[in-house]
């Protein structure tokens, strides 16, 4: 058995032989895991069996237990619901949960008034309202009831609606509402707009289509021609979208498919919403804490959670992989459908499984664009500040981390890069570049040394310059926590020498990055580390090793341009490195400076005819 407290062992042996949930908490009293179980006092007790096999978040989760609460119910359907209510509440770090799963939106048709409007909420309240969703983006959401608006033109003032008033609103003469205030339309047909607008939403438009087209044939043979015309434009706009959405099935079943992506930490879940046979939507969600999960319990946790906020359930739902507690499940779904069946199938042959391989290249894709944008994700970059809090054994996560690279040509237009982040983000206007003055030839090391020492010179200038009320350079005024160099051990040797230069060696943690094998040498240390490769410290490492390499080959490049510019301006007679200064900063180019005028040229200090001459002779 694993070590335990006595205050924990007794709560072990009072644990009930019976169905409930668990909350498992650390020694702040937060709630950190939520389970359930058919069996209250097997279950539980198997956490703290010494058992080689369990996961190491698994042992992480044990290790952090130090009180245990359990609600006792009379069946597993009843875990399951209060299991999926406590994790929705607490949202515990070692379980699996979707991310940001509060502020997922809905479309809300707000059925129980006379004349329904409709809206964007976060949440479902039972007040007789329909609901659709919920959905990942409420910029699409907003996006789609922009078209429908145009095709169903729904109110969205908040006047009284009684059909006797002289003037309606501007929407209606943009024909973005249908004029109820006025009595255009009446309640009963208002409110059969609005059932059409739901049942487009749930994909079912060939019988609005059919009555649309009678309701126009009708108008047209009472010479109601206007009215006519507009339920023929209403059609054709359904039509347009209806021939978006792929036919995938001659039978008209409504289904969910359900597909996984996953790298290294990330697990993305696509769904493909099929109506009627047709492909109608599709929506994406990040789960979170599923490191050491199986796909099968990642899917099993999605299940639970979505279809406990989904708005509608359909007939159907195609999973990638057979799950645990797939009869359990089933049951719940089969009561939140009002006791109508629900299949759950792993497709194995025909049109189910291009489906499913549809959506998991979807899935796949979705996860790569969006590790790609994780840049802007605040708790990525706070989880990763404490991966290398811990890595280089600060007291606090870091907030200030500066990176240096070198670029050259055999050694010609030698430039340093320093790129500074904060708080684990880019901080572009604090980024500097050094031209190497001091060193000849290929010598990245010397050049390292070179423009180290200019930085810490500018510090110690920016110190004095403060003392005085003199204003100083933000990129060089404040040390930097954590300081990369890129390369390996002959980049670090440099580094430690100019800190010890400057007595900082104590106030500034150092590291080297190799390239190859992605390894971290620390300042007298003899053997390299490798963080995981699933850590999200050594994420941020690489994008800032990678933004300081980017900047300095983008300075290198500039500088080699202004190099060749400046070797042609040296042929002319009466120009030297002030007056070639002078012109490339004002013109730019030497395009530019032979396509100025006489008068620009000789608008400039020092410049004047015998040189405009020249200028003209040599570089035209």
């Amino acid at each position: 058995m694993i070590e335990i407290s006595e205050t924990l062992q007794g709560i072990l042996d009072t644990l009930p032989n019976k169905p409930g949930c668990y909350l498992m908490k650390n020694k702040t009293g937060n709630i950190i895991y939520v389970g359930k179980a058919v069996n209250l006092r097997h279950r539980v007790r198997s956490y703290f069996h010494d058992n080689g096999g369990q996961h190491p978040r698994t042992r992480q989760l044990v290790q952090n237990i130090i009180d245990i609460e359990w609600i006792v119910v009379d069946t597993e359907l009843e875990a399951l619901i209060l299991e999926m209510t406590l994790i929705k509440k607490h949202r515990p770090i070692y379980n699996i949960r979707l991310k940001d799963d509060k502020r997922y939106p809905y479309i809300k048709v707000h059925w129980a008034d006379a004349f329904p409007k409709i809206s964007v909420t976060r949440r479902m309240v039972n007040d007789g309202s329909r609901y659709f969703g919920p959905y990942t983006s409420v910029w699409a959401v907003h996006q789609t009831l922009d078209v429908l608006r145009k095709i169903f033109p729904y109110l969205t003032c908040d006047r009284e609606i009684t059909g006797q008033d002289k003037r309606a609103c501007l929407y209606y003469d943009i024909k973005l509402c249908s004029g109820p205030c006025i009595g255009m339309i009446n309640k009963h047909n208002y409110r059969n707009m609005i059932n059409d607008l739901c049942e487009f939403l749930d994909g079912r438009t060939e019988e609005i289509v059919n009555r649309l087209e009678l309701d126009m044939n009708e108008a047209a043979e009472s010479m109601a021609f206007e009215k006519a015309a507009t339920i023929r434009d209403q059609i054709r706009a359904i039509n347009q979208i209806v021939e978006k959405q792929k036919v995938v099935s001659t039978e008209e079943k409504d289904s969910d498919i359900i597909a996984l992506a996953r790298e290294d930490r990330d697990a993305c879940v696509q769904i493909f919403f099929i109506r009627n046979g047709k492909l109608i939507g599709r929506e994406y969600f990040i789960l979170e804490g599923t490191e050491e999960a199986q796909d099968q319990e990642v899917i099993k946790e999605f299940l639970k959670q979505f279809y406990s906020e989904a708005a509608n359930i359909p007939s159907t739902v195609l999973l990638p992989n057979d799950i645990e507690e797939m009869n359990i499940i089933r049951q719940w779904l089969n009561t939140k459908r009002g006791g109508d069946k629900i299949d759950i199938i792993v497709p194995h042959e025909g049109t189910p499984v291009e489906l499913m391989n549809m959506a998991k290249e979807n899935a796949v894709e979705t996860l790569k664009a969006l590790r790609s944008q994780w840049e802007a994700d605040t708790n990525r970059q706070e989880e990763a500040l404490a991966d290398l809090q811990a890595v280089f054994q600060l007291s606090e996560p870091p907030n200030r981390i500066e990176c240096y690279d070198i670029s050259n040509t055999q050694g010609t237009a030698s430039v340093g890069s320093m790129v500074v982040f904060t708080q684990g983000v880019p901080n572009r206007k604090l980024y500097r570049r050094f031209n190497i003055k001091t060193v000849e030839g290929p010598d990245d090391f010397a050049s390292m040394e070179e423009v180290l020492t200019r930085r810490f010179k500018r510090w110690f200038n920016a110190q004095e310059n403060h003392n005085i009320g003199r204003k100083v350079d933000e990129s060089f005024a404040l040390l930097p926590d954590i300081l990369i160099v890129d390369g390996g051990k002959g980049q670090l040797g440099k580094a430690i020498k100019v800190l010890e230069a400057f007595n900082l060696t104590e106030k500034i943690k150092l590291v080297g990055l190799a390239k190859q094998e992605e390894e971290l040498f620390f300042p007298h240390r003899p053997d390299s580390v490798k963080l995981p490769r699933n850590s999200q410290g050594l994420y941020l490492i690489q994008r800032i090793r990678d933004e300081a390499h980017r900047f300095a080959i983008t300075a290198h490049r500039k500088r080699r341009t202004i190099m060749g510019l400046a070797s042609q301006l040296d042929k002319v007679p009466g120009i030297g490195s002030h007056r070639r200064k002078l012109l490339l900063n004002h013109f730019g180019s030497i395009e530019g400076i032979i396509n100025a005028s006489d008068e620009e040229l000789l608008s400039l200090p020092g410049i004047h005819a015998g040189i405009v001459e020249a200028i003209r002779n040599y570089l035209e």
